[in-house]
């Protein structure tokens, strides 16, 4: 057989081939690097978007799949970590017949597989674009050829595809075959393959269907179907129900192969049904046996090869657009373009925040000693640069140290006490953040007690914010107190269980953790538009009750407000919504960004 060209390409309606995207799609970007292209139809677990990758100007292809976030969720949903053991499954598979997998990401929505981009066209629009939806038996033999060696690939590690299908096999310009989307594989068990899942119905062996255990002669199975359609243009096991296809399968292929192509009537047909049986126990063990049994017999693949590529290079290929001249219209956010950004961001914050806060408290910790300021705040801020968490943790050390300077048994209780109250802190909410530690000291080193709730409501999570917030509040408070007292414990708790008597200090620290709840939880799915209403949320809420605050103890008079205090804070939050509309990606990566 041979043909001197495809079909024009079928319309939307009748092939789920990607579409160029419209003007709203094509403004889009997700995860603040990827321009949407194209959009594909909807698949059995997600939607694949044709990208631009701005960041390294490349082409991908990334699979959006819904999360579960509910028991009423869609049953096409994914959990975050299925879609996880896709990307890991699919990382680990590098071989040039197998769609490579870059990158995975997740939102509070979708998790995105960030895979290889092919230039070509999956094998069910290929079908649909030539002469009789059949390939020549060269043709034939070069795709048996290719996903075999995939398959074998795949199953030496461990994997099995269980999805194999033509809208799943890729050719590109070159003439390449590649397996794609292995989103349905199973990974083995030191036992064995563990029991199937999904699938498509048409393609699926019996085992598969039941739900029963299967291995590496369920993708054996399918690739037969596949091979079958391509050879007559139609799926001998295509029903609209899996107990109808499974109907289809005992009964066998009908019409047989050698009806309807005479020329395959022997070898060809042999192994293909020996591949099709409904019983695995007497159907071909390897993918490696099914190939080298079937590939002489079908032709050449060498010749299959250049045939695909001649056909596919008629197409019209896709042009890759002008960064340069179109930077403004691609939508890409700073965070993209220059990535490193963040870094130095999070890491100048953290590193300024502990240098300022150490060069405060030192003098208490080791009196009397100039060098022991200098080089104990330049290693600090050293240590708090390398890894930013710790800048929580080091303020915590500074204070409980200062107390046991003046070590006396109220002094040591209490320095077990702030200790005991830092790490329940550090643990949950700084550990991963780079933001938590300068959340917490920024009440300590600007005047004002306020200033925590801002940056707590834009980098961390909701509860981590409600505690942070909180907690910059009353530890600016011991702070404070402490140097007054110069650390003398007995004076200091005096002092402190003073302030504790005051339903004030108890009303600006609901106001403090509040406000920084508030602006966490409408800046949730980090996007640029939440994060600045969260922000002003936040700083909304922060006003209504300081200012209430201020009159518990004064009621007919508000001189008890201090407005400086206030400005500081709102200042911060209005250079947070700058910080966020300069970066674009709304702190994305703030979070626990280790």
């Amino acid at each position: 057989m041979q043909r001197t060209q495809l079909m024009a390409r079928p319309h939307a309606a009748d092939s789920p081939a990607s579409q160029p995207a419209g003007s709203h799609a094509a403004a889009q970007v997700l995860l603040g690097r990827y321009r949407v292209l194209a959009v594909n139809s909807q698949g059995g677990f997600g939607t694949v978007n044709v990208c631009w990758d701005a960041r390294l100007q490349r082409r991908v292809a990334i699979k959006r799949i819904p999360l579960r976030v509910g028991e009423h969720s869609s049953s096409e949903a994914s959990t975050i970590q299925e879609a996880l053991a896709e990307a890991r499954t699919s990382s680990m598979l590098s071989h040039p017949n197998i769609v490579a997998m870059y990158d995975f990401e997740r939102d509070d929505s979708y998790s995105y597989l960030v895979m290889e981009y092919v230039d070509g066209l999956n094998l069910a629009d290929f079908l649909a674009r030539v002469e009789d939806g059949v390939l020549t038996f060269d043709e034939c033999a070069h795709l048996v050829d290719s996903v075999a060696s995939a398959l074998a690939f795949a199953h030496e590690n461990g994997v099995l595809h269980l999805d194999i299908k033509p809208a799943n096999i890729m050719v590109d310009r070159s003439g390449n075959v590649k397996l794609a989307d292995f989103g349905m594989a199973s990974l083995a068990s030191a036992a064995g393959y563990g029991g199937a899942r999904g699938g498509t119905v048409g393609y699926m062996p019996p085992e598969q269907i039941a739900g029963d255990m299967v291995d590496e002669r369920c993708d054996i199975f399918s690739l037969a179907v596949v091979v079958w359609q391509a050879l007559t243009g139609t799926c001998p096991f295509a029903a609209k129900t899996a107990e109808q296809s499974l109907e289809l399968i005992k009964r066998g292929p009908n019409p047989p192969l050698s009806h309807v192509e005479p020329e395959l009537a022997g070898r060809v047909e042999e192994v293909l049904m020996h591949a099709l049986e409904p019983n695995p126990m007497t159907r071909t063990a390897s993918i490696e046996r099914f190939a080298r049994d079937l590939v002489p017999a079908l032709g050449n693949p060498h010749e299959g090869a250049a045939s695909l590529r001649d056909l596919l290079n008629q197409a019209e290929p896709d042009d890759e657009p002008d960064i340069e001249q179109d930077w403004e219209r691609l939508q890409v956010p700073l965070s993209a373009r220059f990535p490193w950004l963040r870094q130095v961001f999070t890491r100048s914050l953290a590193t300024m925040a502990c240098a300022a806060f150490a060069y405060r408290l030192i003098p208490f910790v080791i009196p009397d000693s100039h060098r022991a300021l200098v080089i104990g705040t330049i290693g600090l801020a050293i240590a708090s640069a390398v890894w930013p968490p710790l800048t929580g943790a080091i303020a915590i050390a500074l204070v409980v140290a200062g107390l046991f300077a003046h070590p006396t048994a109220t002094g040591i209780s209490l320095a077990i006490i702030v200790a005991a109250l830092g790490i329940a802190w550090w643990v949950p909410a700084a550990r991963k953040s780079h933001l938590a530690g300068p959340a917490l000291l920024a009440p300590s080193c600007l005047p004002s007690p306020l200033a925590g709730v801002c940056p707590s409501a834009y980098a961390l999570k909701p509860t981590a914010a409600f505690f942070t917030g909180a907690g910059s509040f009353l530890f600016s408070v011991l702070v404070n107190l402490s140097t007054q007292t110069n650390y003398y414990a007995e004076d200091l708790v005096y002092l402190l269980l003073d302030i504790a008597q005051a339903p004030r200090t108890w009303a600006l620290t609901f106001a403090c953790a509040v406000s920084s709840l508030v602006g966490a939880l409408i800046s949730r799915d980090r996007s640029p538009s939440h994060v600045m209403a969260g922000q002003l949320c936040s700083c909304l809420f922060l006003i209504g009750t300081y200012v209430a605050a201020s009159h518990m103890e004064n009621a007919n008079n508000a001189t008890a407000l201090d407005i400086s205090a206030l400005v500081v804070a709102l200042s911060l939050g209005a250079i947070l919504c700058i910080v966020c509309a300069l970066a674009g990606d709304g702190g994305h990566y703030l979070e626990g960004d280790d």
